[in-house]
């Protein structure tokens, strides 16, 4: 192999947000463990943007107590030592975008001809970014991973979408949702299509209704500028539950492969039924205190829960509600997806919990005559727990290092596609219109509860 050759083979990803806390506590452990898993090439560097006067070995050893602490693989001395010679700090200006100039110039010295640049940042500095590459570095064989929420509303989405798609295709472009990247999101395609006992019933003629559910425990902590903009609806609903929801309730791929994934899933959401009376659909709440918060205006009208109910219209949905509830300062840290099978005459339904996270596993309730002379019934439960097995623990990959391996590979089966987001963003937007247009209350609920005793009414709620 020539001196040419090798150049031409040199990769790189590029972190803009390089002392943020997404990448600390998330993309550098990711990017060790699959450093160590050798799952990197030799060559390949990882260059990380940031402003502040760090010098190379100031930053490394910023980097080393992150890694010590949120990698999952075991951490060595030598390891992080081979490690950490992959990653160079550059220290320049997002905003100033002749310092784009001297990155690219950089890029050249390094040899570095293919890039994986990641928006670790705030949705407001995309376009900044992005018209920084574009004006110097539009050369460059490269790709970019965008962090969700992908715009403020559909129409910010779209003036995002057309700025990057001035410098990159849509087949370079990676929306990444850390939820499509953990163990139990993916497992739902194999519980769902190979079983045989799941796969014949997964319809309107044996369940009764379907339960989402994101709570966590934590408040707005120092995501409080953000979020007050935002609120549970567009930082939670839209980026992740209807995408779980489109994975839950899609049809069987007609095709193998990322493609076959993504129409089953944009020809699920496309199906939603818009909500038209929110009082009888939405419920949004705030919870007790959230006034108070650092950085939060004292007159926020902002939701910090959100529960719908939503319908499909389809021929295999019809009829049946899905719940969906997401909340801040809630009872505990909880993601599940619960199926609910309907019930035999007066004898209750069987009931599938899928646990996402803290717990990762399967939970199956169903009913079997209690020992004895008498015909009565009990219910009986199979629990399998995935994570509190080591070597499962061991060999699951963390959500962000398998999301980047896929990158690396090209395979785009676990990141939203554009026609998804707008579908999304069309059905967000219109259900907040007619919240504001309907004048629809905003509860509160108390912190540590499960959200305001209005949700409730929707649907009894299986924990």
């Amino acid at each position: 192999m020539t001196g040419l050759e090798t150049m031409k083979n040199k990769s790189a990803i590029t972190l803009f947000g390089g002392t943020g806390d997404l990448t600390y506590r998330k993309l550098l452990p990711a990017l060790y463990n699959l450093d160590v898993l050798g799952k990197l090439d030799k060559e390949f560097k990882i260059i990380v943007i940031g402003r502040r006067s760090y010098s190379q070995e100031d930053y490394i050893n910023i980097v080393r107590g992150w890694v010590k602490e949120h990698a999952r693989t075991k951490f060595h001395d030598n390891d992080f030592q081979n490690y950490s010679s992959r990653i160079i700090y550059f220290k320049m200006e997002m905003t100033n975008v002749e310092d784009y100039k001297l990155l690219q110039e950089f890029y050249i010295e390094q040899g570095i001809t293919e890039h994986i640049y990641y928006y670790a940042v705030a949705p407001s500095f995309f376009i900044t970014i992005t018209n920084g590459l574009k004006k110097y570095c539009s050369e460059n064989n490269a790709k970019v991973i965008i962090e969700k929420p992908f715009g403020e509303d559909l129409e910010k989405a779209g003036e995002l979408n057309d700025k990057l798609a001035e410098f990159f295709s849509q087949e370079e472009i990676y929306h990444i949702d850390h939820y499509l990247g953990k163990e139990m999101i993916q497992n739902i395609l194999s519980l769902r299509f190979k079983n045989i006992i799941f796969k014949g019933v997964w319809n309107k003629d044996f369940i009764e209704n379907v339960q989402i559910t994101a709570a966590e425990a934590v408040g707005v902590g120092t995501r409080a500028s953000y979020y007050d903009k935002s609120g549970a609806v567009k930082d939670m609903v839209q980026n992740h539950l209807l995408q779980v929801l489109s994975i839950v309730a899609m049809e069987e791929p007609k095709e193998e492969g990322s493609r076959g994934i993504h129409d089953s899933q944009y020809n699920l959401l496309s199906k939603l039924v818009p909500i038209t009376n929110v009082n009888d659909s939405l419920v949004m709440a705030q919870y007790e205190g959230y006034l108070d918060e650092e950085n939060i205006s004292k007159d926020s009208k902002t939701e910090t829960y959100a529960a719908l109910k939503l319908f499909i219209d389809n021929e295999r949905w019809q009829g049946v509600p899905f719940f969906i509830r997401t909340g801040k300062k809630m009872g505990g840290r909880e993601t599940q997806v619960v199926v609910q099978f309907k019930a035999v005459g007066d004898i209750p339904g069987n009931v599938l919990i899928i646990k996402i996270q803290p717990d990762e596993g399967v939970y199956f309730q169903f009913n079997a005559k209690k020992p004895g002379t008498e015909q009565e019934l009990q219910q009986i439960s199979l629990d399998f727990c995935q994570s509190c097995i080591l070597e499962n623990r061991i060999n699951t990959p963390e959500a962000y290092e398998r999301l980047l391996d896929a990158c690396f590979k090209g395979d785009r089966a676990l990141f939203s596609q554009w026609d998804q987001i707008v579908v999304s963003w069309t059905f967000v937007n219109d259900l907040l219109a007619k919240y504001y247009k309907q004048g629809a209350p905003l509860y509160t609920y108390k912190q540590g509860s499960m959200g305001p005793k209005e949700a409730d009414e929707f649907v009894d709620w299986i924990k």
